[in-house]
């Protein structure tokens, strides 16, 4: 099959012939039909995040199951299926607590003496976040997909299977906001979107967006917000904290930088909570101030929305279908497969929402 290929940070994705194995017991084998370009995969091309090569990046992806492993119980062939990165197990500590997205159990890979689900020349191929989706085929653990109603346009999928999961989820499963609080998202990028659609629903009674451009933060006002603030202006946070009269109920950083966590924990109100989702560079620290903690603030992560993946995406896929989840207007580019470096160089700039690789059918 063919596949864009990672070997070295800073090094262009190369496109490549893979072998691809046949599914062993509890694997499936997906036609991949769309798959979003992610921040996640440019953290590992600028080396901010470890990846060894050769290997495979991609994790927010929608296809067509075409072959399943003889204990697969959950997806059958010509099934329609959209990916996730937090695969489980399904009976660790993690997942009999509803935890799905904490589960790191090594049982969902193949061991290393087990021939390798991808390879070059006989040659492994590691699969980036247990998927390796920017490739024609993915071979994966059934619980890294769901099937999902075949009425559901399968470009628009994929960004279910990481922007919109994570941060749709963070407001409903991490946050747990309520009706009528208040909200701010730092970061108008696919989740930062997805996390102001996801506070309209929830029922947010003010929703500020933050970003750097005016043409994202009108893109926010399409997607929920009621009010929106340039963050090239000065002191952001005193700006919430005016506009609400006191600070939010829960702010969402949405880019994974020290001043804009910090900054998230600067405009709450008292009892607010700040949730991180952005992937925030190992070894930096941040620094809060130890009298707001008197005011029962709080600062929180969040993994891929705290997902219950095989709940949340269908019901997902049913908000979207009955007009209430934006996905076509986050969409900004649709490319082949050659052109994934110039979607990674758009990604850098910033300037776009999501770019979607798509495969010939």
């Amino acid at each position: 099959m063919k596949a864009a290929v990672f070997h070295a940070p800073g090094a262009p994705l190369t496109i490549e012939n893979v072998q691809i194995s046949k599914p062993g017991p509890r694997e499936v084998l997906v036609r991949t039909v769309a798959v979003g370009v992610c921040h996640s995969d440019l953290h590992i091309l600028d080396g901010m995040l470890p990846a060894r090569g050769p290997s495979i990046l991609g994790h927010e992806a929608a296809g067509i199951v075409e072959a399943v492993g003889a204990d697969v119980r959950t997806v059958k062939p010509g099934d329609h299926v959209v990916t996730c990165v937090s695969v489980y197990c399904g009976h660790c500590e993690h997942c009999l607590t509803g935890h799905l997205s904490l589960c790191v159990s090594p049982e969902t890979r193949r061991s290393r003496d087990e021939e390798p689900r991808l390879s070059i020349i006989q040659k492994p191929v590691a699969q980036t976040a247990n998927l390796a989706s920017f490739a024609e085929q993915m071979l994966v653990h059934e619980h890294a997909l769901v099937a999902i109603r075949k009425d559901m346009p399968l470009d628009r999928a994929a960004l279910l299977g990481c922007a919109v999961t994570t941060g749709t989820g963070a407001v409903f499963n991490t946050a747990k906001v309520r009706p009528g609080e208040t909200v701010a998202v730092i970061g108008c990028g696919g989740i930062g979107l997805a996390a102001i659609n996801g506070a309209q629903l929830a029922g947010a009674s003010r929703i500020i967006a933050i970003d750097m451009l005016d043409s994202k933060l009108e893109l926010a006002r399409q997607f929920g917000a009621t009010d929106v603030i340039n963050a090239s202006s000065a002191e952001v946070a005193k700006q919430v904290h005016e506009l609400t009269r006191g600070g939010v109920h829960h702010a969402f950083e949405c880019i994974g930088l020290k001043q804009t966590a910090e900054q998230a924990f600067g405009m709450l109100r008292r009892g607010g909570t700040a949730t991180v989702i952005g992937v925030i560079k190992p070894g930096v620290k941040l620094e809060l101030h130890g009298l707001d903690f008197l005011d029962e603030k709080r600062i929180q992560g969040s993994m891929m929305g705290s997902n219950r993946f095989p709940v949340d995406l269908p019901r997902l896929v049913d908000f979207y279908l009955a007009g209430r989840l934006k996905l076509d207007e986050m969409i900004a580019q649709r490319v082949p497969l050659e052109q994934i470096n110039q979607a990674f160089d758009e990604l850098r700039r910033g300037e776009l929402a999501r770019s979607v690789i798509v495969f010939d059918q």
